[in-house]
């Protein structure tokens, strides 16, 4: 075998490794990106509209998708080289990723559209209270009137 040969499988090993480590590098940076689990779990409000709006304010997957589709780029890259010995824990992680950026996003949907309707329901049954007080105190005033003989 000739040294070109030698340098160039050298190089190819070193290339790969590098390949390895940017999708390693874009996957944990796509993973600190998600929110905490504490930060979507505990929350301070002093009612349901406002734990709604820190619930979504948590909910931001920042630049998660960003270095997601980094790290899917250069998987796609050392895949189709056949550079990677071993890809099924990177293949393994990107699906987790994914799953849990899809599931931010989704909760992130289900809550925007609880913060629009709860201030409507709200509204909505306080009519019924005021409709129901303004009903009592009309039968209140026809038990207070004098019957007429």
């Amino acid at each position: 075998m000739s040294q070109s040969t030698l340098d160039e499988d050298e190089l190819f090993g070193e290339a790969a490794t590098e390949v390895r480590d940017d999708v390693e590098s874009s996957l944990a940076d796509a993973a600190a990106a998600l929110p905490a689990a504490d930060d979507v779990w505990e929350l301070d409000a002093d009612n349901t509209l406002g734990a709604l709006n820190a619930l979504s304010s948590s909910l931001d997957a920042g630049d998660a998708e960003d270095h997601l589709r980094d790290a899917k780029k250069w998987y796609t890259m050392g895949e189709r080289a056949d550079a990677f010995e071993d890809a099924d824990d990177l293949e393994a992680e990107i699906e987790r990723l994914e799953t849990a950026i899809d599931d931010v996003a989704d909760a992130k949907s289900q809550v925007g559209e609880l913060t629009s309707t709860i201030p409507a329901l709200k509204n909505a049954l306080e009519g019924l209270d005021d409709e129901s007080e303004a009903t009592d105190a009309d039968d209140a005033d026809e038990d207070a009137e004098p019957a007429e003989a």
